[in-house]
């Protein structure tokens, strides 16, 4: 699970505001990246969005790891994630907070690691630990019947 060292992702500009990205695995596909109107045409994801799935996805994937090393269940877990735009002094938009959750399946909340992973989970996201520094985030994990079973504290929003 250890990616250690540097990776480059390509950008290249196609037409107006549509930026395709090229991953540096052979086996992933590019991905299309665009903004919403009036600037693109909401062709594909833009920033924002691709920073809140990437921090769902850290802390879903860091979760799993914990909970079951190599061999996690199959959809036992899905997330959403909350982007909140706030405008800055100079009126500039800005990521303001993020809110992740987590839902689970009993397979994940009866796990016998489950109970010391949902305190640790966090700090191994790579994503979320890092862009922490700088915006509020709230984690929570919840099971399918909406009992929150780990909050990680104060409110992502300013």
């Amino acid at each position: 699970m250890s990616e250690e060292g540097r990776f480059t992702i390509h950008l290249e500009q196609r037409e107006g505001f549509l930026i395709n990205a090229a991953f540096d695995w052979k086996r992933t596909p590019d991905l299309l990246m665009d903004e919403p109107p009036p600037l693109g045409e909401q062709q594909g994801p833009n920033a924002s969005r691709m920073l809140a799935a990437a921090a769902a996805n850290c802390l879903s994937s860091s979760l799993l790891y914990c909970v079951f090393k190599e061999e996690p269940p199959e959809q036992c877990l899905r997330a959403e994630a909350t982007c909140i735009l706030v405008r800055a002094e100079r009126k500039r938009l800005r990521i303001g907070g993020l809110e992740v959750r987590l839902i689970i399946d009993d397979a994940v909340k009866e796990s016998p690691r489950f109970a010391r992973c949902k305190t640790l989970f966090e700090d191994f996201c790579v994503v979320t630990a890092s862009i922490r520094q700088g915006i509020p985030t709230r984690v929570w994990v919840l099971d399918r019947q909406g009992e929150i079973l780990h909050d990680s504290g104060p409110p992502a929003t300013a």
